[in-house]
């Protein structure tokens, strides 16, 4: 009977037929530009362990937290107008009825 002996791991392609770096589209960023009625957005997907720092959601008006996945958003050419989101709220932004604050006792019609 034959002894546990460790096999090296199968090849996922043929000897000489791997593909060549020039023929497959490899994106390194998490970045797309995406078309919405007020214009086009660039959106970068930000993971948890890249935030190192809390951020105010505009959607929410809640903190994110840190370590916290969410999405950085900006419209194209004004990069100073960058934003941090839920991803949830940014996902449902434009579907978000302006908020009416109201005090405490005031009547909801």
């Amino acid at each position: 009977m034959r002894e546990n002996t460790f096999m090296s791991p199968r090849r996922n392609f043929p000897k000489g037929r791997r593909p060549k770096t020039e023929d497959r589209e490899i994106t390194t960023s998490n970045q797309s530009v995406e078309e919405h009625d007020d214009g086009d957005f660039i959106v970068r997907k930000i993971t948890g362990s890249s935030s190192n720092k809390p951020y105010r959601c505009p959607g929410c008006d809640q903190v994110i937290p840190m370590a916290t996945p969410h999405t950085v958003a900006w419209m194209v050419g004004d990069e100073d107008g960058r934003r941090h989101w839920h991803n949830a709220c940014w996902a449902k932004r434009n579907k978000r009825r302006p908020n009416t604050e109201r005090t405490r006792n005031a009547p909801r019609f």
